[in-house]
């Protein structure tokens, strides 16, 4: 190699002649040739062709629905009735070419285009069809358009076997796997095989759907599961729910399937054939697993319990005990008392100088919890009692501890407890003159609608009361009795007071 590349850098003093000018094709077709070996380049894996043919292959399908629609429509005004009873486009046109005016359609021999029950149909609307005259120039033209739609037919078969052809030699293992059609329709979509080998097998699977893509992107919806291999045999094998897991699976098996068709030195078909015996075991796991759920027993074996006598004694057919129906759970609404529970309720009776007590039902750990809490009360009383007292005493800590005062302490004591006492009881007398005074006044001045100067005079017996002092203030207390004892009927104060300890106790029994 030394050697050689030495002659080479020498050529133009080695060889007489020769010019620099030679030498830059000589070395560019040395390059073309490496490159060709390298890559084993061949004529048969040329990919524009099928690039080209599958493109053709689209347009002369439109083609061919808007030619044979057309024909439809034209020969519809002469005979309507062969629409619905050929539905075939080819054969349609085979038959309008071949009988042109419908009065010769009971005498010609359509077997070799129609079969016997659509013939024999046939010639039985020709007979009652409702369609207009035609002439023999639109009959013509017609026929025309007949062969062209013919023509256009058979030269798409042609170009379906030449691009069978093709997709056997360039791609054989993508063939196997998702047919021609889908194969020639992605590799088009790439541009190249070798554009297409390297995508990944997320690219190869939504390949064609791009537009729903960045539409799922922009608007964060769900992304779409497949584009163009969509079409292919397997994911048409799979049922709804499992296609989307199948084109993610077959996906991934094309795009080892195309990169070993661009880049592989053979042409054999073995690992196309066996990832398509993967993806079909793939798809019968995923549906045995469906069928699983479905039944109901986990990893597609079903689950016997264990034959018992005793409990299917009743019904032995059933896995359980089957269920009653219970009528009485309908009804959500208390069910009518009877009579007897109606006359044994407690009836409230009204006293005018009683008051009704409702009867209630009262917890024994509340009736025992009460006469605690008014000792209680009484201890704080007590207390409140004693801290005032040390307070306006000064009693030190030893006086307290041995409970002992002296005499003159004892009394100052004293006096302060009744000053308290006193001053208690003016507040409530206070409160009871008041009453006794203001309800009165109230009361006339709201029935009989005093006038201002009677107001006046009232308000003046007021200050006199006041100047007075205890003895209005007894007085007004004798009053309120007197009207008590009226009320309730009873002659002495005596009598009120056993009024009010009869009412004590009968409030304790209803407590109780």
């Amino acid at each position: 190699m030394e050697l050689i590349r030495g002659v080479r850098s020498q050529l133009g003093e080695l060889i007489m002649g020769l010019a620099g000018q030679d030498m830059a094709p000589m070395s560019l077709g040395l390059s073309h040739s490496l490159s060709r070996y390298t890559l084993k380049f061949s004529p048969d894996k040329v990919d524009t062709m099928i690039v080209q043919a599958i493109g053709l292959l689209d347009d002369l399908d439109k083609e061919l629905n808007t030619y044979a629609m057309r024909v439809r429509e034209w020969y519809g005004w002469h005979f309507p009735e062969l629409g619905k009873i050929i539905q075939d486009n080819i054969q349609y046109a085979k038959a309008v070419k071949l009988m042109g005016n419908r009065t010769n359609g009971s005498n010609l021999d359509f077997s070799g285009i129609l079969a016997e029950e659509v013939e024999s149909e046939l010639k039985e609307a020709v007979v009652i069809s409702m369609g207009t005259e035609v002439s023999d120039q639109d009959m013509v033209n017609i026929k025309a358009l007949c062969d062209q739609v013919i023509a256009l037919s058979e030269y798409r078969a042609q170009l379906f076997d030449y691009l069978r052809s093709r997709m056997n030699a360039i791609a054989p293992n993508l063939t196997v796997l998702v047919g021609e059609l889908v194969g020639a329709r992605l590799i088009a979509h790439a541009g190249s095989l070798i554009n297409l080998a390297k995508h990944p097998a997320s690219t190869v699977q939504i390949l064609g759907a791009e537009k729903a893509l960045f539409r799922a992107l922009k608007t964060k919806s769900q992304t779409p599961k497949y584009g163009i291999i969509y079409h292919a045999s397997l994911i048409g094998q799979a049922p709804p729910k499992l296609k989307g897991k199948i084109s993610r699976v077959l996906a991934a098996k094309s795009a080892l399937s195309i990169r070993c068709d661009a880049l592989g030195e053979t042409s054999n078909i073995t690992i196309g054939v066996e990832n398509r015996a993967k993806v079909e075991a793939r798809l019968r796991q995923l549906e045995g697993r469906t069928l699983s759920k479905i039944s109901g027993a986990a990893k597609g074996k079903a689950k016997l319990e264990a034959y018992d006598k005793d409990r299917k004694r009743g019904t032995p057919a059933l896995l359980t005990a089957a269920k009653t129906y219970n009528p009485a759970a309908d009804s959500t609404l208390e069910a009518p008392r009877p009579k007897d529970t109606l006359e044994q309720l407690p009836v409230k009776k009204k006293r005018h100088h009683e008051e009704v007590v409702d009867d209630k039902p009262v917890k024994v750990e509340e009736a025992l919890e009460e006469p605690a809490k008014e000792k209680k009360k009484k201890k704080k009383k007590k207390r409140d009692s004693e801290s005032i007292v040390e307070k306006e005493l000064n009693i030190t800590d030893d006086e307290r501890e041995n409970s002992v005062l002296p005499a003159e302490r004892a009394k100052s004591a004293e006096d302060i407890i009744m000053k308290k006492k006193k001053s208690k009881k003016e507040v409530l007398v206070s409160a009871v003159k008041t009453e006794v005074i203001e309800e009165p006044l109230s009361k006339k001045t709201k029935s009989k609608g005093l006038s201002e100067h009677h107001i006046q005079e009232q308000q003046l017996k007021l200050e006199d009361l006041g100047s007075n002092g205890q003895q209005n203030v007894d007085d007004a207390v004798k009053k309120s009795k007197k009207r008590k004892e009226t009320h309730l009927g009873v002659s002495s104060v005596d009598d009120v007071t056993v009024v009010e300890e009869k009412k004590k106790k009968k409030h304790k029994i209803a407590e109780s």
